[in-house]
């Protein structure tokens, strides 16, 4: 399973504090089904956020495809916003769509470009 964030994710769950073992955990749970299906390949995780727990955690938003490849593309803390709007979700969707569907090279290049971050198994996971 590879796993990726989004520019902005990568700079949002940098100021939270999320580490790339708490996101590799996110998707094993995910894998296993511990998540809100939001349709055309999103799906809603919660996280626990450093020194908070998932009670006061955070809401991730995750292009994923079981066996495939995950990305990370939006979070919020729980206690800033309920939901998306469903505007934004068809948005993430088509997000989910177009990610899900790159190649190997145009990864790669989304990687070169810095609009992708790969999320590295540090082995702690």
């Amino acid at each position: 399973m590879r796993i990726y964030k989004t520019k902005w994710f990568h700079r949002w769950a940098a100021r939270e504090g999320l580490t790339s073992r708490e996101l590799r955990v996110a998707v094993a749970e995910l894998e296993q089904g511990l998540c809100d299906v939001l349709g055309g390949y999103v799906y809603k995780k919660r996280v626990a956020l450093p020194g908070r727990g998932k009670r006061g955690g955070a809401r991730t938003l995750v292009a994923f495809r079981r066996g495939s490849s995950a990305f990370f593309i939006y979070g919020y803390p729980k206690n800033e916003r309920a939901n998306i709007t469903n505007r934004e979700l068809e948005a993430l969707r088509l997000l989910a769509k177009e990610l899900l569907g790159y190649s190997e090279p145009q990864l790669m290049t989304a990687i070169k470009a810095g609009e992708l971050f790969e999320v590295e198994d540090d082995g702690k996971a």
